[in-house]
């Protein structure tokens, strides 16, 4: 598993050996090669298509020892430059059937993808495995059927067109879920049993969504020429979600209710350019806004975005971290508390005792779960008193799950941004050759790389490496969360000014750095990562129009345990734009949701699966609203 091919000048190699382990990572042979994953051979010429390589290359091979490997334009065949070595990597699996689209009725069908062996849940029969699809004679026709095993080997032959009826099962545990006999009533039983534990959750919801929107909240005022003009600074053209979502905050704000709502979107998607317009709404009406960040970094990056659109009209921006000094620092925090200042920027140093604001109208949170608990607990009286938006990736299970109930108001930005294209991502075992080769080919083509290694002590001795395997044109630099604000700060400017090729840092880039010039990251002793933080890591890159990469490396023969082994095998997977869903899903799948909810709770989702839990849920708080038992 993970493993690369090295191929280079001088080796010897059976080309009948050659070709089958070609064939084991994934590559197909043809005539000829024109896409990645081909690759072909005539007498002693072997071409190859590798995965992540913009063009193919041509082994020239002379009684099995290679003579040369040159990269080649397949539409003419020309040579176009030679390699000492190359590094051919697997090609990525194509798996999963996807679930047909119909989080309104399904919470969850627009983010979970089957697989043939996975458990799911039909709702008149209950939980079976899924075999995969069989064509079935209907009607004198063929047709394709979902096949279920139930118990005692049972099967049960689904119509692609009742496919709604079945989703796969979650439970956010380990233990392999009890399959039902077809026919019998114990599914039943156990449905109507969870159907009457959930009601009591869904009066609770109930009951914190009255209190929420009983409280009076400030009406803003409908858009001004001003709001427009800023809007119109906007340097790309908005997706049809990004309108969408848009007018859904602004509804929000001009309502008078207080707004508490969650804006999911993949990384790169735009969901900073909906805060930045729900943010001079604000300011507009001469309230003030907080911009919450996890990182230092982010906040700094925030802010230079904040004033360079904000530069043409009268509204003092501020940077509330510890990028500025503790008189900076005392000045800020006056100047809020007066109304000098009308937007602040800032990590947690925002939630501290000594922070208080004159007419606070809205708080933005960027990536919540980044926040600690005493944090999460200040932040939960601000949404009593104050506008709430809050931003995420890759959402946690809590509020995610809060959202699908109508317990927070959900937007999701879906659109990737025009040209946007799926990152390439590679899980390899850690190879020099490899990472030489991956920061040349981004160097060559006028572009950045990330190295991220997440132990400070270890960064000195990392650049060194590096220094000695590349040449010595690569500019190389550190940055890390314990180094000086300024020279932090320094160099962070020179890399965003493309003064550094290769920036090598800790988890601090992790959240929201935007250099669109930058489209190589590489991940050290990534089995130590969790599945959303490599997802985050993934989305520093692909922010243009070129492709983007992104190496996971691991350990070069080291045993990984299971859960470090799914994790890589997910974000593999998972590689198609938007799939930030996908990942918070398996993240839950992998590691367990723990108790979300309470026992009680947790042992219905396990019952009949989480998915149909939500269902159940949904129409629990559905049947006490329309009965108007509960009223704001």
């Amino acid at each position: 598993m993970f493993k690369s091919l090295k191929l280079y000048s001088g080796l010897i190699v059976n080309s009948d050996q050659l070709s089958a382990q070609l064939v084991d990572f994934g590559y197909k042979r043809q005539e000829s090669v024109s896409s990645e994953g081909d690759f072909a051979r005539r007498g002693g010429i072997i071409d190859i298509f590798p995965f992540s390589f913009e063009l193919p290359i041509r082994i020239d091979l002379e009684n099995d020892l290679i003579i040369s490997i040159k990269t080649f334009n397949p539409l003419t065949g020309e040579p176009l430059w030679a390699h000492q070595m190359v590094i051919i990597l697997p090609i990525k699996k194509a798996s999963s059937l996807k679930t047909t689209p119909i989080t309104e009725e399904f919470p969850l069908n627009n983010f979970i993808d089957l697989n043939a062996g996975d458990y799911v849940v039909h709702n008149q029969y209950g939980i079976g495995r899924f075999l995969g699809i069989e064509k079935i004679k209907f009607k004198n026709k063929l047709q394709d059927h979902l096949v279920i095993e139930y118990d005692r080997q049972e099967k049960l032959y689904v119509p692609t067109e009742s496919m709604h009826l079945v989703q796969k099962y979650i439970a956010f545990q380990t233990r392999r879920p009890k399959l039902y006999r077809l026919g019998s009533k114990e599914w039943l039983r156990v449905k109507e049993r969870s159907r009457k534990g959930i009601q009591k959750l869904a009066w609770e919801l109930l009951t914190l969504q009255a209190i929420r929107l009983g409280s009076k909240g400030f009406v803003y005022s409908k858009d001004g020429e001003w709001q427009s003009k800023f809007e119109e600074t906007f340097a790309y053209e908005e997706t049809a979600d990004q309108v969408e979502t848009t007018l859904e905050v602004k509804k929000d704000m001009e309502s008078g209710k207080l707004m508490d709502r969650l804006l999911c979107g993949d990384v790169g998607y735009g969901k900073t350019e909906v805060a930045m317009r729900a943010a001079f709404k604000t300011v507009m009406d001469g309230k003030q806004v907080a911009y919450l960040v996890p990182t230092t970094i982010l906040a700094q990056q925030h802010y230079e975005n904040f004033s360079l659109r904000l530069k043409e009209f009268p509204f003092n921006i501020q940077l509330l971290c510890r990028f500025r000094t503790l008189g900076e620092q005392k000045k800020i925090v006056m100047d809020l508390k007066g109304g000098a200042v009308d937007i602040v920027i800032g990590t947690h140093r925002i939630l501290s005792d000594d922070v208080s604001f004159k007419d606070l109208g809205l708080v933005i949170i960027d990536e919540e779960q980044r926040f600690g608990v005493k944090n999460k607990e200040k932040l939960k009286k601000l949404r009593l008193s104050t506008n709430v938006l809050t931003l995420t990736a890759t959402p946690i299970p809590r509020t995610l799950y809060m959202s699908l109930m109508g317990a927070r108001d959900l937007s999701v930005i879906n659109t990737p941004p025009e040209n946007r294209l799926p990152i390439k991502t590679v899980v390899v075992e850690y190879d020099q050759d490899l990472i030489v080769q991956a920061i040349l080919k981004e160097v060559q083509r006028k572009g950045q790389v990330f190295f991220l290694h997440n132990r400070i002590q270890d960064l000195g001795k990392v650049k060194e490496r590096l220094a000695k395997i590349l040449p010595l044109s690569i500019r190389l630099a550190i940055g890390h969360g314990q180094m000086h604000p300024a020279k932090l700060e320094a160099v962070m400017t020179d890399f965003i000014k493309g003064n550094i090729d290769c920036f090598i840092s800790t988890m601090i880039i992790e959240s929201g750095i935007d250099i669109p010039n930058a489209n190589t990251i590489i991940v050290n002793n990534a089995h130590c990562f969790g599945l959303s933080d490599m997802h985050q890591l993934r989305g520093r890159v692909g922010r243009f129009t070129r492709t983007a990469f992104a190496y996971f490396l691991v350990p070069k023969s080291e045993v990984l345990e299971k859960d470090a082994r799914k994790r890589l095998e997910a974000i593999a997977e998972y590689t198609q734009l938007g799939s930030g869903f996908n990942i918070a899903m398996e993240d839950l799948e992998i590691r367990g949701a723990g108790n979300l909810l309470g026992i009680e709770q947790h042992g219905f989702i396990a019952a009949v699966g989480f998915d149909l839990y939500c269902r159940l849920l949904r129409e629990a708080v559905a049947n006490f609203s329309k009965t108007g038992v509960l009223h704001a």
